[in-house]
């Protein structure tokens, strides 16, 4: 029998993994204890740190940090906590720096599961470099497609912050790439029973509720990012026709192209 090919390593989604953890651990909604002990203290830090760092749709369509007059007009996440002007901020870095802030573990850990269940295969499909583009390519789409349509009221003052577009992108190149891939999904009507469904249903039914989500305008969510960066990178991977030149996927816990 012939020797078997070895899979390469999705170095890029490890990579991507390590550092969005790091970033999270580093900063005030991590173990970092430069932001003090307290509570109300981390709380106030996280704020100013997303503002720092987080995109801004107001900040995005203008290229200006967010003035005065907006500033005051930004609800504080607690008393005595205002929000603080970021003199020096560059609305396009953030835009890249923003992929990479999570506002807490669940939102960490939710995304990093995603991409790492998904993010392999396409990987290999793509190859690392051009992953690594599509990927950063795919956040940018949703992080300012959302600004868009973000561009007056509360929402435009808001950071919007971590990896989901970006991610969401990963989720529609799947879908384009693999279509019929056995996808494991909890299923909450019957006790959280694992079973393996087609990934046209899975990542469909995912996309649904975000789009359902985003017509209601659920708050606190950024689900039209979701659903900007989803449409993004199916249409990105169908119109680049890449299917048929790339090897054989490689199996992934959860996911089985």
């Amino acid at each position: 029998m012939p020797p078997t090919r070895a899979q390469p390593v999705p170095l890029v989604c490890y990579v991507l993994i390590a550092v969005n953890c790091l970033v999270f651990l580093a900063g005030p909604s991590g173990v970092n204890p430069a932001y003090g002990t307290r509570p109300a203290a981390r709380a106030c830090a996280a704020q100013h740190y997303q503002q720092r760092w987080g995109a801004i749709p107001a900040e995005l369509l203008t290229d200006r940090p967010l003035t005065p007059a907006q500033l005051t007009r930004l609800a504080p996440v607690l008393p005595g906590c205002p929000p603080q002007s970021t003199p020096g901020k560059l609305p396009a870095v953030s835009a890249v720096s923003a992929l990479f802030v999570h506002g807490g573990w669940l939102h960490l850990l939710g995304n990093m599961l995603f991409l790492f269940v998904f993010g392999p295969a396409v990987e290999q499909r793509l190859g690392r470099s051009r992953f690594l583009l599509f990927y950063l390519a795919a956040g940018l789409l949703a992080t300012y497609g959302y600004a868009l349509t973000a561009h007056s009221g509360a929402q435009a003052l808001r950071p919007l912050v971590g990896a989901s577009g970006a991610i969401a992108g990963v989720l529609g190149g799947y879908l384009r790439l693999y279509p019929k891939a056995r996808v494991t999904a909890l299923v909450p009507v019957l006790f959280f029973l694992p079973l393996r469904f087609p990934a046209w249903l899975v990542l469909g039914l995912w996309f649904a509720v975000q789009w359902w989500s985003a017509r209601r305008g659920e708050p606190g969510v950024a689900y039209l990012a979701h659903v900007i960066g989803f449409a993004g990178g199916f249409l990105a991977l169908w119109a680049l026709g890449r299917r048929a030149r790339y090897p054989d996927p490689i199996p992934q816990p959860g996911a089985t192209p």
